[in-house]
């Protein structure tokens, strides 16, 4: 740290779900009278609900985002085997098999501090992947033998119980009364926020962050396509919402010296009709 009383804002917006959720994100960051020093947003369902285009991925970029984090869907866009070597903060699931294109990690400068965001993907009720435990450590180990400054990590997992664990497991491991070396832990993918903000052991740590996305739909999902497939078990295509009402959820991280000093729930809904003018409902 330059000074033990550096003070450095976090935002981490949840996964950003199809148009409307592009829309309401961009909104938002313009609505914002005092600016983040560092926007992260998870944007493995930014295009149409499903993966990203690269098209997005520049939109996303010129809004103000300074890393996106993904998933499992990270790859249904074909577009993104020609251009994720090339997308400088895009970061995708360390624990997918070596010689996977792009990057699980990468190195961001944050008022002069160098900071490792990490994603990686559960695997329980996901499909078959790399454990990301043993994965996650040693590449944590490296970091910190390199000098790294603070790390965020990106925990893209279906149970909770695997979130609540594998934070808890690091945050032990890599943090002391001092200094909290892993700054962030924010659990992503079912689009459904939790209440359980807290800082856990010098880390701020959610175990959901929520979704970006229209409002009045099925985690971002157009209704009747959704009920037609859960109520009959037949194969039915999801169609995204598009509704201008959008729900926007995300933490906000303040980092104080050493360690996060607070971290704050982000619930908020606006009216994309309203353009440039945020119609913001609180909700936490």
């Amino acid at each position: 740290m330059n000074s033990n009383t550096e003070r450095i804002k976090i935002l981490f917006l949840g996964d950003i779900t199809g148009k409307q959720g592009r829309i309401a994100v961009k909104n938002y960051l313009c609505s914002l009278t005092e600016k983040p020093d560092f926007v992260i947003a998870n944007i493995e369902n930014a295009s149409h609900g499903f993966g990203l285009t690269k098209k997005n991925y520049e939109e996303l970029k010129d809004a103000g985002i300074n890393c996106m984090t993904s998933g499992n869907h990270i790859w249904d866009k074909k577009d993104i085997y020609e251009y994720i070597d090339e997308a400088d903060i895009l970061v995708r699931p360390i624990n997918y098999p070596e010689g996977a294109k792009g990057f699980g990690c990468r190195i961001f400068e944050i008022k002069g501090q160098n900071f490792a965001v990490i994603n990686a993907l559960g695997r329980v009720f996901m499909p078959p992947i790399d454990s990301p435990w043993q994965i996650v450590t040693e590449k944590i180990k490296q970091l910190k033998n390199e000098g790294i400054q603070g790390i965020i990590i990106d925990f893209h997992a279906e149970a909770t119980a695997e979130k609540i664990c594998f934070a808890k497991a690091l945050a032990k491991e890599f943090n002391t009364e001092e200094y909290s070396l892993i700054k962030c832990f924010f659990g992503t993918h079912t689009h459904v926020q939790t209440a359980d903000e807290m800082i856990y052991n010098g880390m701020a740590y959610i175990t959901d962050a929520g979704f970006c996305g229209v409002y009045d739909s099925v985690i971002g999902m157009e209704f009747s396509t959704s009920l037609k497939r859960l109520s009959t078990s037949i194969p039915e295509r999801y169609e995204i919402a598009e509704d201008s009402v959008a729900l926007i959820n995300g933490a906000e991280v303040l980092i104080e010296g050493n360690k996060p000093a607070h971290i704050k729930r982000i619930n908020l809904i606006i009216d994309n009709k309203k353009e440039s003018e945020v119609n913001v409902e609180n909700n936490v």
